[in-house]
């Protein structure tokens, strides 16, 4: 049986176009470019960041974020960075009386703009708020900390293999593996993530069913 459901962020809920979009614009490089870049570490199995300290070698992340929130060019969450299916989604999971949980590898800002969107999600944090990050298996004890569900009772939902399904998988939860985003297509067919997955879906509305079945 499953009562509790762990939303990752970053293409599982929230489409990253806007994201990439902008450092591109920042560091005043075409968005074609970022975005090729950013299509190789995923492929090597990268940090997504390294795409930015390729088109900026030496390039301190950090504070160049700082710089872009102190210019007024900082983060910005809206309706249409949702993917269309997670409203419906939420709400259905919610009908059928699971815990909803949004928790990902985001800044402490970015928690307050998905808070403000007003999702049908009885916790949104992040890996900011948290002072720890995924990987880490410090992330996924807190997230079982708020899951308020035994880990075979709870599951981990998002893009990511080495972010979310392998870590996850490693602290008693059960794994959602979405085809989502550039690391949920490249890696959706990877022997080692079809063995570690629980689930494999092209949509978070198939939760429903699954938690229905």
């Amino acid at each position: 049986m499953i009562e509790t459901i762990v939303f990752d962020v970053g293409e599982t809920i929230t489409r990253d176009d806007r994201y990439w979009a902008a450092w591109a614009d920042w560091l005043d490089i075409p968005r074609h470019t970022l975005s090729a870049l950013v299509g190789a570490v995923v492929a090597q199995g990268r940090d997504n960041a390294d795409a930015l300290r390729l088109a900026r070698p030496g390039l301190d992340v950090a504070a160049e974020y700082r710089a872009r929130e102190a210019a007024g060019h900082g983060e910005l969450l809206e309706e249409s960075d949702l993917y269309d299916d997670v409203r419906p989604a939420l709400s259905g999971l919610g009908k059928l009386g699971i815990r909803v949980i949004i928790a990902g590898n985001q800044t402490s800002r970015a928690g307050e703009l998905l808070r403000g969107l007003g999702l049908p999600a009885d916790l949104v944090v992040t890996s900011g708020e948290w002072g720890v990050a995924k990987p880490q298996p410090a992330f996924f004890a807190r997230v079982l900390e708020v899951a308020q569900a035994a880990p075979h009772e709870t599951v981990y939902v998002g893009d990511h293999p080495a972010n979310d399904v392998f870590p996850a998988k490693a602290a008693g939860l059960r794994a959602a593996h979405i085809r989502r985003g550039p690391w949920g297509h490249l890696w959706a067919d990877d022997p080692d993530v079809a063995a570690a997955a629980d689930w494999r879906i092209d949509s978070l509305t198939q939760l429903t069913s699954i938690i229905a079945d």
